[in-house]
């Protein structure tokens, strides 16, 4: 096979003379037929298409006509043939394949109108096997590409958002542009990858249940926004983040809420059917979480975890937010209020403030993907999200003190929240609240340092607290210095070559220690 250039884009606007019309989706398909029929356009159709369309009152060639042969195997083959791909392909200034066509008996199309089987919203309903192959087209995607590729001398419509720009312009001049031509081009080699996308998707996890072999995403841009995580970077956010919140106030999102939100999200994940809690979320952590008996006890509790971090940042709440929990955090600037839903008079006193925004949290369940990502030089770094609940039964209490049912609770409690803060992570907790948090240290004494100091300077005592780590403890420093702050009960992974110089230190203060087998670093 050789490569060569043989021809160039002529780049002239095209008359429509021939159209052929193929869709399953038949939404503003009749506007365009009208369009086309006014200007005395030749229609040829498909299948149901055709029946569509002669139903509503126009004149239509059947594709048998054309490649004098019948629809069959059940419609599977119709436009797989040289009489229609013939038509589509040919250069039309090229009299080589102009003479071709003459000595076949085959006419040129001007127009593919050409929409696919709905595989990806058969995928979305959980359909089976069966009705999912069924649903994968095949002469639809080949005749996409064709009309692409001959960009110069066919129009191609893949999608009905584009009939009324087709249509506006079609009407004006009897013709289409080529810049028209190349952007529709664009649009059908797009929408038959992410068709090949979503099917490759799908038969993989078929045959396997691991990482595959190649990686394709695709995501739909959700919308520009204004700057990125500084004004100097272009930014935008790709996805359907529509289906997950609902923005009820206030102005665009920006990058860094977005990233913000995630975090809140995450939390939210381990907290959403517990009883009522609050997390304040400043830069993607937490600065304070806490669970009450209402949920106006854990906003105050979550809030006086650190009185200033808060100013600016992410209040998330688990339960529907009422008026006595929106009047105590409407009396400092928050960024963002997310919560499942807002009590009417809660949500009228929030909105008063123009410059927050309000989220409603919906679809919590279906929220995080199979697979997280991190861009890296050269690709990607990809893993299962870190969304494993902490099981009790597996934990083990290594030490001679055994803990306290309150303490059980309050390490339960801290294990979550140190699940979300970067590591290094350091934790400390009493009664369901965060009263001094350490992280992102070059050392875990740093972090339990900071989270001290923290605790300290907003006047929380951290004795009898419980004090959570997100991985092993490889000195016996780290739970010397818990100690004298006042620790009861340390949770964390364990796994240290050191484990039993640190278990020897925990029974030295007379402390109790749980080993969990796991770690949940956050970088």
């Amino acid at each position: 096979m050789s490569i060569s250039a043989t021809t160039s884009f002529l780049r002239k606007d095209l008359s429509i003379k021939k159209a052929l019309l193929s869709v399953f989706d038949k939404s503003e398909l009749l506007p365009l037929a009208e369009c086309l029929h006014k200007s005395g356009t030749e229609l040829v159709s498909t299948g149901g298409t055709a029946a569509f369309l002669k139903s509503n009152g126009y004149a239509v060639t059947d594709i048998k006509d054309v490649t004098r042969y019948p629809e069959f195997l059940d419609g599977r083959v119709k436009t797989l043939h040289p009489a229609v791909h013939g038509g589509i392909l040919a250069r039309k200034n090229n009299k080589e394949d102009m003479q071709q066509l003459e000595n076949l008996d085959i006419t040129t199309f001007d127009l593919l109108v050409v929409n696919l089987y709905p595989f990806e919203e058969v995928r979305k309903q959980n359909a089976g096997q069966e009705t999912s192959f069924e649903n994968i087209d095949i002469g639809g995607p080949t005749m996409l590409r064709a009309a692409a590729k001959n960009v110069d001398h066919v129009c191609v419509l893949s999608s009905p958002d584009q009939y009324a720009e087709f249509i506006e312009q079609f009407s004006k001049t009897n013709s289409i542009s080529f810049d028209f031509r190349m952007k529709a081009a664009f649009k059908a080699f797009d929408r038959t990858s992410a068709y090949d996308t979503a099917i490759s998707g799908y038969l993989q996890k078929q045959i396997s249940s691991g990482f595959p072999e190649t990686m394709a995403l695709r995501f739909k841009k959700s919308e520009a926004l204004r700057y990125g995580e500084n004004p100097h970077q272009a930014a935008a956010v790709y996805g359907q983040q529509e289906d997950f919140i609902d923005v009820l106030h206030g102005k665009q999102l920006s990058y860094n809420n977005y990233l913000d939100v995630d975090a809140a999200l995450n939390l939210l994940k381990d907290f959403a059917y517990d009883e009522p809690s609050c997390a304040i979320i400043k830069h993607t952590l937490p600065c304070g979480v806490a669970s009450c008996k209402t949920l106006y006890e854990a906003w105050e509790a979550a809030f006086n975890t650190d009185t200033i971090s808060p100013f600016g940042g992410i209040v998330l709440l688990n339960k529907c937010c009422d008026l006595k929990t929106a009047a105590s955090i409407d009396q400092i600037f928050s960024e963002i209020i997310l919560a499942p839903d807002f009590a009417p008079d809660a949500l009228e006193l929030l909105k008063k403030k123009s410059n927050r925004r309000l989220i409603r949290i919906k679809n919590l369940d279906q929220l995080y993907p199979e697979y997280s990502y991190r861009s890296v030089f050269g690709g990607l770094l990809v893993q299962q999200p870190d969304h494993l609940n902490p099981v009790p039964d597996h934990f083990q209490i290594v030490t001679r003190k055994k803990p306290t049912q309150s303490e059980l609770d309050d390490m339960l409690f801290a294990w979550k929240v140190v699940k979300r803060v970067n590591s290094n992570a350091i934790v400390f907790v009493k009664n369901r609240q965060t009263l001094g948090i350490g992280c992102g240290q070059p050392s875990r004494l740093d972090s339990s340092d900071f989270a001290v100091l923290k605790a300290s300077k907003f006047g929380h005592s951290l004795t009898g607290s419980v004090v959570a780590s997100d991985a092993f403890f490889p000195f016996r420093d780290g739970i010397d210095s818990a100690a004298k702050a006042g620790a009861a009960l340390i949770i964390q992974p364990g796994g240290s070559i050191r484990d039993k110089e640190v278990i020897e230190a925990a029974d030295e203060h007379n402390m109790s220690m749980v080993f969990t087998g796991i770690r949940h670093f956050k970088h």
